[in-house]
């Protein structure tokens, strides 16, 4: 799976090229405030992208949640989602588009969760001077990542104890017929 960071300028120019059709995306944008043009809105993808995961997220530190009335575990409340569109796209080999607005900060710690969890190399973004991946995003994504694994590990174990039940179930019962 290739992961790859754009702005929304890059992003633009791509679509109106064509979009590879092997790719899903990633598209962070910025949520409605006082802070936004009021004639802003996310990119449309609409007929152009098949799998696409747009989060309206701000692009601030931990040291000013509290400004925007957010939490560390009230930002990014997507994030769980995410990982599982993350696999998905993982599971049926796709590549990964993360997009944001300047392709340099929510983009870039997505991208680099993304190959620090799979590949451990997510260090590539944040040695890379063209990006200044946000350090929430990184680990908010790499969290639900982590707890998506446990989860589908847990998932797998009740089924092979159901099945392992329902086996000993079955021995009992033939024991009890003899």
């Amino acid at each position: 799976m290739n992961v790859k960071i754009y702005s929304r300028k890059a992003m633009e120019e791509l679509l109106s090229k064509g979009l590879p059709e092997n790719v899903a995306v990633i598209s962070f944008y910025d949520p409605k405030s006082k802070r936004t043009p009021k004639d802003y809105s996310p990119i449309d993808y609409s007929g152009k992208c098949k799998r696409v995961f747009q989060i309206g997220v701000h692009d601030i530190d931990l040291d000013i949640l509290a400004d925007y009335g957010l939490t560390y575990n009230t930002y990014l409340p997507e994030s769980d989602e995410l990982a599982k569109f993350i696999y998905e796209a993982k599971n049926v080999g796709l590549d990964i588009i993360c997009q944001c607005e300047y392709g340099q900060s929510r983009s870039a710690a997505c991208a680099a969760a993304i190959l620090e969890y799979f590949y451990q190399s997510g260090i590539s973004v944040f040695a890379d001077y063209r990006y200044y991946p946000n350090q929430m995003v990184f680990h908010k994504v790499f969290d639900s990542l982590e707890k998506f694994k446990i989860q589908q590990k847990s998932k797998e174990n009740e089924r092979e104890s159901q099945a392992l039940y329902e086996q000993h179930k079955e021995f009992m019962d033939m024991l009890k017929d003899e």
